[in-house]
């Protein structure tokens, strides 16, 4: 059913509605028994999953793309860090043996 709008009400402050039936070119009771794009032959439904597959295989391409994109980021973060650390130990051990010498009793 189809509502429309009056622009003059009878308080002026809301419109009022009317509900009409719905016009359409069929009679009523007559209902359409199948949608035209649900009939294919065998060539159109072949077709039809050939483009789901190229479809199915260009995505499954751009996800591996971007998993690869991302596992390389995440492999040059760890890389990163593993310098930083290498770098933070080096002066650590440096900082240990001064630590060594100044604490141990020297014997001459």
């Amino acid at each position: 059913m189809a509502v429309t709008g009056d622009d003059t009400a009878a308080t002026g402050d809301m419109p009022t509605y009317q509900i009409r039936a719905p016009t359409t070119g069929l009679p009523q009771g007559v209902v359409m028994a199948a949608s035209p794009g649900s009939l294919h032959s065998p060539q159109q439904l072949a077709e039809e999953a050939t483009r789901k597959r190229e479809l199915r295989l260009m995505k499954n391409r751009e996800a591996a793309k971007e998993c690869r994109r991302r596992k390389k980021e995440y492999v040059k973060c760890l890389e990163s860090r593993v310098a930083v650390l290498e770098v933070q130990n080096k002066k650590l051990i440096e900082e240990l043996e001064t630590l060594k010498d100044i604490c141990s009793p020297k014997t001459d």
